[in-house]
């Protein structure tokens, strides 16, 4: 009863319904500095955004495939477990909207896919290699790209220290353009990935398909998806990245979207889903760090940081709670 074709469809439909709303979750990770450093009205940063995030979902599936085929065995894997695993991600980033907090989208569906494998078939379905890929992504990330921040921040303010104040604000109002652009792109090439990492798994078990391969129509709708929820934008979480985490001129949101693009991009490449709200916030203190320490404000960080932690058991448990109970009445 749990592998029928109408759960299937569910799955599709939940997918889609996480894609849009990581799009709409995470649209500030993409434009949040630009908005903040007055570079981009809203409306135009958004609609550069939705555009950008569908173009680079359409790029790659590396990261698909660690999350569809990397993370468990996909022949212990029912749809009820992919069902599960959604819905616990969609409502807990829901939750954290709702507070403005800018928590991983990325996180909550990863944590949850585990946390609803081991309710459906045990801990032994769990592959350790693509556990610690992920953790490893988690873990040092956020380090990556604070010092990426950090470095490429101190570089400009080497280049442009003695230049004139209005002509270093023209140049980077033009620049951020660019990097917003880039950064997201990057966003849409790593996040969108990860739900074609789940229809496609949940295809594998209905099927019983051997091989790993993202259908393309699968890679156009989870990138329409983010695509529509981008646009739509994340207003309370673009407060807390670009205005209240540190002040920033268009010289400081130049240089957190470069790096964190740079760092998103290269994960994306080899296959390791990251956090862009990780990265972005690492990057964003890593620029304003070289202010002075008091430029940060830690207080906000550390609610951060503690979102951060709060998702991977959170999401695991409510994944595992919700296969109970639906098994329950199944």
């Amino acid at each position: 009863m749990h592998d029928t074709y109408s759960l299937l469809v569910c799955v599709i439909v939940l997918a889609t319904i996480f894609d849009f709303i990581n799009g709409f979750h995470d649209t500030a990770n993409a434009i949040a500095t630009s908005v903040s450093t007055r570079v981009l009205s809203p409306r135009v940063a958004v609609s550069m955004a939705a555009i950008l995030n569908l173009i680079g979902a359409l790029t790659g599936t590396a990261v698909a495939k660690t999350v569809g085929a990397g993370l468990v065995e996909t022949a212990s894997v029912t749809q009820l477990t992919v069902v599960s695993a959604l819905l616990s991600a969609i409502i807990w980033d829901l939750i954290t909207w709702y507070f403005g907090l800018p928590t991983s989208s990325s996180h909550a569906l990863l944590a949850s896919i585990l946390g609803a494998a081991t309710a459906t078939a045990g801990t032994e379905v769990i592959l350790q290699k693509g556990v610690y890929k992920v953790l490893i992504g988690l873990i040092f990330s956020p380090i990556v790209g604070f010092a990426l921040g950090f470095l490429l921040m101190l570089l400009l303010m080497w280049l442009f220290g003695r230049s004139p104040i209005a002509f270093v604000n023209s140049f980077f109002n033009r620049l951020q353009i660019v990097s917003a652009a880039y950064m997201a792109f990057s966003h849409g090439n790593n996040d969108a990935q990860k739900t074609m990492g789940i229809i496609t798994m949940a295809l594998i078990s209905y099927y019983k398909l051997p091989d790993f391969h993202v259908p393309y129509w699968v890679m156009i709708l989870c990138a329409v998806a983010m695509a529509l929820g981008t646009a739509l934008g994340g207003w309370r979480i673009i407060k807390t990245l670009g205005v209240r985490l540190v002040h920033m001129q268009p010289i400081h949101g130049f240089a957190a979207e470069t790096a964190a693009a740079t760092v998103i991009e290269i994960a994306s490449r080899i296959g390791l889903p990251l956090s862009t709200t990780h990265i972005i916030s690492s990057t964003i203190m890593g620029v304003g760090s070289t202010k002075r320490a008091s430029a940060v404000r830690w207080g906000i960080a550390r609610n951060i940081v503690v979102a951060w932690i709060l998702t991977l058991p959170m999401c695991a448990i409510l994944a595992w709670l919700i296969y109970r109970g639906l098994s329950l009445i199944s």
